[in-house]
């Protein structure tokens, strides 16, 4: 890694701020048998590379040093680049990049002016490895999850369809009621069941939104002409609409949330009853509440065990809550967020508790 593009980087990126007193308080605990050095292959994750080091695979950024300097989002790791564990005076583990790796999968040396300044657009062109799977998430980024209550009335919908026409599929036509005479790309949606919150059950945080597929304004009016560009299922009328917007370019860089967040697992993606890793599950938290994309949250479950006293009355026992996974915010809503389970020791259910790690 070059001097100059390591300096580009840090002037990106920053430095690293740690996300939580308790990760302050208590350094990141070395995973069993962690390797001296990893050699960073296609296929890899910042995610399964940092497992290999630490027991707590999201503490990563805390160990990570760049010119002695931690910094929030290291510079991105790309094939070929080979990740060392070595430890300052005081004897703590961090983090670092052999900075003569890339210069010997180049050919070229690392102090050789002349071949380091082009090289710095080639490496940007490198495509670096994501921090967790992004063929798991990819699919939920821009379709419609989770529609708020206050917007469920006012999204524009389906009223009409050509005569003899029940359902729509590609190339139909749809007469659309409400939709912006500006938009021209939409996601098409069907509401769902109500999410109820957990821990009160007459709640309602939203709907789920069933994505049918995306369709185009070609002529404003009320209603609007809309075409089908492409349909998951069968549409029509009373599906509703919403905006398409494009995927957030997002760089995943796990963190606990600034402050204390408990929460539940409110469902599970697809109304399925259980999940288990790399399951998607919304939670009864959002952005109102503090949360936002990469913070990761620790998965609990408690149990309520009956039994009799002295006197062979029955009572309840609450038996501590024990931690079981690990689930990662992808994307938040004000009062939900959706999060990918990066970790999962048994079956999530919902009503599993959820909080800052």
């Amino acid at each position: 890694m070059t001097r100059t593009f390591l300096a580009f980087v840090l002037a990106v990126f920053g430095t690293l701020s740690v996300a939580s007193a308790n990760a302050a308080d208590a350094a990141p605990e070395l995973a069993d048998k962690a390797p001296n050095q990893h050699v960073v292959v296609p296929g890899d994750t910042l995610w399964d590379i940092s497992a290999k080091f630490l027991r707590e695979p999201w503490r990563w950024p805390e160990i990570w040093r760049a010119n002695q300097d931690r910094i929030k989002n290291p510079h991105r790791i790309y094939p070929g680049d080979v990740i060392v564990l070595d430890r300052d005076a005081q004897g703590n583990p961090y983090l670092r990049l052999d900075p003569k790796a890339r210069s010997r999968m180049n050919g070229s040396s690392a102090h050789d002016d002349s071949k380091t300044r082009p090289r710095i657009h080639e490496e940007l062109l490198i495509e670096a490895i994501p921090p967790i799977p992004p063929n798991v998430i990819e699919p939920f980024i821009a379709t419609p999850l989770f529609i708020e209550e206050n917007t469920l009335q006012s999204a524009p919908r389906i009223v009409a369809t050509p005569e003899e026409r029940v359902f729509l599929g590609p190339g139909d036509t749809a007469y659309v009621e409400g939709a912006d005479p500006e938009q021209k790309e939409w996601q098409v949606f069907r509401n769902g069941k109500p999410m109820r919150d957990p821990e009160d059950p007459q709640r309602i945080l939203g709907y789920e939104a069933f994505h049918l597929g995306s369709a185009k304004q070609v002529k404003p009016g009320s209603p609007a002409v809309f075409e089908i560009a492409s349909a998951k299922q069968e549409m029509g009328y009373g599906d509703r609409l919403t905006p398409a917007v494009r995927p957030r370019l997002v760089d995943y860089v796990p963190h606990a949330p600034d402050q204390m967040v408990t929460g539940r697992v409110a469902s599970v993606y697809g109304g399925v009853g259980s999940g288990g890793r790399l399951s998607i599950v919304a939670i009864n938290r959002g952005s109102a509440d503090g949360l936002e994309i990469g913070n990761v949250l620790a998965l609990e479950r408690s149990r309520v065990v009956t039994q009799r006293d002295e006197n062979d009355r029955k009572e309840d026992v609450v038996v501590p809550a024990v931690r079981f996974g690990l689930i990662f915010v992808f994307r938040t809503f004000e009062r939900v967020s959706y999060a990918l389970a990066v970790q999962a020791d048994g079956f999530i259910e919902i009503n599993d508790i959820v909080r800052t790690p």
